[in-house]
């Protein structure tokens, strides 16, 4: 029986052992994708304790194992003390066989607060104790979460309409060596049914300076914005899809514009209509800039609109969306192709089912067109294998870019290992099979250029 956590966690072979050990697990992290906030990072933030850290960020994989184990939502989101909150996590722990919260947490308190045993709820208060003594240390801050974690550079996620003055005290700090870049993300400009779309209108109209009036205005606030991310290194942009993918091509992109600012009823069809118009307007922009758009779709927010109500947005309630998107995601990539301005793209579905689509998608559009790593409820132990030997077998997988957090939380570079060890574990077995040479001239190069050289290229960090 293997020890549980142990030196070769998640390695079964010999091969796989040396790729991890002895090239993936130095390779500096470059984590594209992420949602922590530069505001801590600039401010060097310190915590008081471990439920700020891991619980009190918005993790909302956290937030939703502990509503399946039937825990009160005053210790989730509510009003329950920091320890209360933090027992109730400890105490479902061992229910949690299975699903990567149970490694993801172990692991980061192994690297992070040295802990080598098992989190439950005889052991809450050990751990909590232990975490909290860390805690009072003054070194263990955000500066030194993220250099402690081998993170060469990571990109946050922006609106377009922020001042980005946190990333500019980031950048002039001479003290802090790590890169941290802006991402662009325009999505609440894009998506004209929802609720309170004139009021960000206004404010996406006072941060660039345009009296955003009608489309082109709209364009123009949009592009200037642009040229502002891209003075403070931005080379990227994200945009997160609800339900499905749309392709609509109409003339009165316009019209629904100014509906939506008077909060008319915009019907689905409208809805897709302006959608596509904006995003070929973005195509074409990222494409002069030679960004990397990246592109999240299937799903279906907000599924509980008594908890929306109650406690708003990414709090738990989302879930994969059955709607195919793939048909109209060709068209849309064709249409951004035939105008010549299709941007290197990364493309991540929440559906499994989508994958292979995916992958034979991406062939289409070469070389521009990328499948992301396993995304939201794909990123465990059976989603990325899953992924990854799906891109093997239908794309060139040297190719790959590799891994992000797509986190809100400082310590959970710790996916980074966990991918990259699931990485080396799914090659040692190829070769060990007699399914790939065991060449040790190539396979490191593989591994490194999965792990970090390809998203260097292919970004132009």
């Amino acid at each position: 029986m293997k020890k549980f956590m142990g030196n070769n966690f998640l390695l079964k072979t010999e091969t796989a052992k040396v790729l991890y050990h002895i090239y993936a697990s130095q390779i500096p992290i470059i984590d594209y994708h992420c949602h922590v906030s530069p505001r801590e990072i600039a401010e060097n933030k310190s915590y008081n304790n471990i439920t700020e850290l891991w619980l009190g960020g918005g993790d909302h994989y956290k937030w939703r194992a502990m509503r399946f184990c039937g825990v009160d939502e005053q210790f989730i989101t509510g009003k329950g003390s920091d320890y209360e909150k933090f027992r109730a996590y400890a105490t479902i722990m061992p229910r949690l066989i299975g699903n990567p919260l149970y490694h993801w947490s172990h692991l980061e308190l192994k690297r992070y607060f040295g802990y080598n045993g098992i989190l439950k709820e005889e052991t809450c208060d050990e751990v909590w104790n232990l975490c909290n003594e860390k805690f009072a240390n003054p070194d263990m801050n955000v500066h030194n979460l993220i250099k402690n974690s081998n993170v060469e550079l990571l990109c946050t996620t922006d609106d377009p309409a922020d001042s980005l003055e946190w990333h500019m005290q980031i950048a002039q700090d001479e003290t802090f060596e790590v890169k941290v870049l802006p991402a662009f993300k325009p999505d609440k400009g894009i998506i004209c049914d929802r609720k309170g779309y004139g009021e960000y209108i206004k404010k996406l109209s006072e941060a660039s300076g345009i009296e955003i009036t009608n489309i082109e205005t709209l364009k123009e606030a949009y592009i200037k914005r642009l040229d502002f991310f891209a003075a403070n290194g931005c080379c990227t942009a994200d945009h997160s899809v609800d339900n499905h993918v749309p392709f609509r091509l109409n003339n009165n992109a316009d019209e629904i514009f100014q509906k939506a600012l008077k909060s008319e009823q915009i019907s689905e069809d409208e809805s897709d209509i302006f959608k596509t118009h904006m995003m070929i307007f973005f195509a074409g922009e990222y494409n002069k800039r030679s960004w990397v758009m990246q592109y999240h779709f299937g799903v279906f927010r907000n599924s509980n609109t008594k908890f929306f109500n109650k406690l708003g947005a990414d709090t738990g309630h989302d879930i994969i969306s059955g709607q195919p998107s793939i048909t109209n995601l060709a068209k849309l990539l064709n249409h951004f192709d035939k105008l010549n301005c299709l941007p290197k793209t990364i493309l991540y579905s929440i559906n499994p089912t989508d994958n292979a689509g995916i992958d034979a998608l991406c062939g289409a559009f070469q070389p521009q067109v990328r499948h992301g790593s396993a995304w939201w409820f794909n990123d465990n132990y059976d989603g990325m294998r899953g992924q990854m030997k799906q891109l093997a077998n239908l794309s060139a997988f040297g190719n790959f870019l590799g891994m992000l957090t797509d986190s809100r939380s400082f310590i959970s570079y710790t996916r980074h290992e966990y991918f990259r060890r699931i990485l080396c574990d799914i090659i040692g077995e190829w070769v060990e099979d007699g399914l790939y040479p065991c060449d040790m001239e190539y396979l490191p190069q593989l591994v490194m250029d999965i792990c970090y050289n390809n998203t260097k290229k292919f970004f132009g960090f």
